[in-house]
Order: C-alpha cells, then sequence, then structure tokens
C-alpha cells in the first residue's frame, strides 16, 4: 500500500498541515499510563525498540535522548534507508542503516499495520515499539523523549534530567517558540504552496532565529546556565540548517554560520559526549535532496563544508551541572497533539 501522501497536505491557503501523532501510549517506571495513553507499558531493559531515520529531525530528538541517558542497552535500534520510497520508510543495506531484526519488517508500513490492523495514514519516525506486546507505544517524538528522561529511571542509572521542575515553565514557553517557527517552520516554508504561506514561514524562521541568536548573546544555553530539554529540541533543525534548510526548503536569508552565537552553539552541542554519532550529514542531504518535486533530477549537493567539531567559546558564559532525577517519577508533561 502507498504511504499516502509522500509529501505533507497543505490547507487551501498553501500553508502546510502537520499530521498528528496517532499512537500516544507512554513507558512509565511502574507501568501505569502516562500523561496520555493507557497503562501496561513498564520500563524494562530490552523491552522496547526504537524505529528512526538519520535525516528525521524529529527522529533526531529520540537518538540523542537515548545517547544522553545511556539507553543503548536498554532500548533496542533499527535505521531505515533516508529517502522515502512509494510506500514510506524502508530498511536496506546502507552501511548506516540498522536492519529490523526484531520483527524482520522490511518497511516501517508494516509496524503501523500490526499494531493497528487497516492502518491508512502516513507512516512516520520515530517508533518506539513494545517487543513484549507486539505494538507501537508511541509516535510522537515530543513524548517519547520525556519518557525516556524520566520513565527509564533506575533502568540505565543515569539520573541526569533534561526537563527540571524549577525550569519547566520557561523550557515550555521556550518549546512553543522553536516548534512553530524553527522545527515547523522551515517545514511550513519548505512545502508551501503559495507565495503568502511561504513568506510567512520564511519570516517566521528568521525571526525566531534572529530572536534566538540574541537570546545566546548573553548565556550559554536557551533556558540560561543549564543544559535541557530545550536544547535538544532545537540542535536538529540547527544541524541541518545549512546542509537542508538554506537550499532545499528555500530558508535562505542567512546560513546557521552567519549568526555568531548560534554557530558557536551549535558546535557546543555537538560536542556533547555521545551526541556526533547521532549525526548523519550524508543522510540528511540524501533525504532532503532526494529526487522529488523539490529536486527533479536528485542530483545531492557536495558541499557545504561544516566543521561542527571546531573549537568554540561557550564556556566563556556560566554553566550549572545538568539538574538530577530525584525519587522514582512517572511520565511527566503531556504534549499538546500533533508532531511537536
Amino acid at each position: 500500500m502507498p504511504d499516502r501522501p509522500i509529501d505533507p497536505t497543505t490547507d487551501s491557503t498553501g500553508a502546510f498541515v502537520r499530521q498528528e501523532s496517532v499512537f500516544r501510549n507512554w513507558v512509565t517506571a511502574d507501568g501505569s499510563a502516562g500523561p496520555s495513553g493507557k497503562a501496561g507499558f513498564k520500563a524494562e531493559v530490552g523491552r522496547y525498540h526504537l524505529y528512526v531515520a538519520l535525516n528525521c529531525p524529529w527522529a533526531h530528538r529520540t537518538l540523542l535522548m537515548r545517547a544522553l541517558k545511556n539507553l543503548d542497552d536498554a532500548i533496542g535500534l533499527s535505521i531505515t534507508l533516508p529517502e522515502r520510497q512509494e510506500i514510506g520508510w524502508v530498511f536496506g543495506s546502507d552501511p548506516a542503516c540498522i536492519a529490523d531484526t526484531v520483527n524482520g519488517f522490511r518497511a516501517l508500513r508494516e509496524a503501523y499495520e500490526k499494531a493497528s490492523p487497516g492502518y491508512e495514514g502516513r507512516v512516520t519516525v520515530p517508533v518506539l515499539w513494545d517487543k513484549k506486546t507486539g505494538t507501537i507505544v508511541n509516535n510522537e517524538s515530543s513524548e517519547i523523549i520525556r519518557m525516556m528522561n524520566d520513565g527509564f529511571f533506575g533502568i540505565s542509572g543515569n539520573d541526569l534530567d533534561f526537563y527540571p521542575v524549577p525550569e519547566r515553565s520557561e523550557i515550555d514557553a521556550l518549546n512553543e517558540l522553536v516548534y512553530r517557527s524553527v522545527n515547523n517552520g522551515v517545514y511550513r516554508a519548505g512545502f508551501a504552496k503559495s507565495q503568502s504561506a511561504y513568506d510567512e514561514a520564511f519570516d517566521d524562521v528568521f525571526r525566531a532565529l534572529d530572536k534566538l541568536e540574541k537570546r545566546l548573546a548573553t548565556q550559554r544555553y536557551l533556558a540560561g546556565d543549564r543544559l535541557t530539554e530545550a536544547d535538544w529540541r532545537l540542535f536538529p533543525t540547527l544541524v541541518r540548517f545549512d546542509a537542508a534548510y538554506h537550499g532545499a526548503f528555500k530558508c535562505n536569508l542567512r546560513r546557521l554560520v552567519d549568526y555568531p552565537c548560534l554557530w558557536e552553539y551549535t558546535r557546543d552541542l555537538y560536542q556533547v559526549p555521545g551526541v556526533a554519532p547521532t549525526v548523519s550529514i550524508a543522510h540528511i542531504k540524501r533525504g532532503y535532496w532526494r529526487k522529488g518535486e523539490r529536486n527533479p533530477l536528485g542530483i545531492i549537493p557536495k558541499g557545504p563544508a561544516i566543521d561542527f567539531t571546531r573549537p568554540h567559546d561557550r564556556a566563556r558564559f556560566p554553566a550549572r551541572p545538568i539538574a538530577r532525577l530525584g525519587a522514582r517519577p512517572g511520565a511527566r508533561g503531556a504534549t499538546p497533539a500533533g508532531r511537536s
């Protein structure tokens, strides 16, 4: 069955409309129900499996949290090819891909159809799969990273807390700005089907980047002097900006490297231990420049030359250690409907 449509939909004004996520259950430390969904998904080593594509920024969030929380041994991983096919995301023999050793799926659509027989919606990544019950737990990236943050507390031995209580209101406000105008903003520009929709999205993207540049001129991280979830939700868009969004999505007023603070900040995050292996510029370019409406000949650009390992000077700003989780928490903080 084709993955209809291959490109996301637009409304009557030509503005891009993002599909809402369908599976919204939560993994919690004791198996109780999270903010959305039903109970029964208890955190256990080896029970869950993550399906991602390295070019997808939403999937990238979950790869980041899996690495930062030392969940590599607790949550398995499969990686699709970066080019979406007629049936959606598929597995292949690319060296950077990882086949589905759990279910033997050839295409991710099979996971959706197994979890929901007769499923006819769009297939998206990431997908968190429960091997015990043979179903999808969740395909909403913002919720997957929240449950990875604290739902697996006691499983990995990692008590870092990227959504600490004192900073939550500020993190939520930052997430709202970053999601609408940056994470989703570049997609609103890239998939716009009218000049007015494109112009509005384009302006939103660069107004937000200008605002974030000004903010990062006086502090190390988005929420101040502590690394939080807000930073890891912004990073996947920034790390893709010059290789993909500047050209393929026509977000070409400025490049990331033209923003001194944002460019340094991106290198700072990239150089956090465990982060660099989650970034594949080759897959990013193949995914965004695949043959299609935006690139009819399918020619993949060789550039730009981007060195995320170049030294930065962000340490000039004061920074506190990452917050720590307290007593075993349950899932916290449901997110609004949609892929945010």
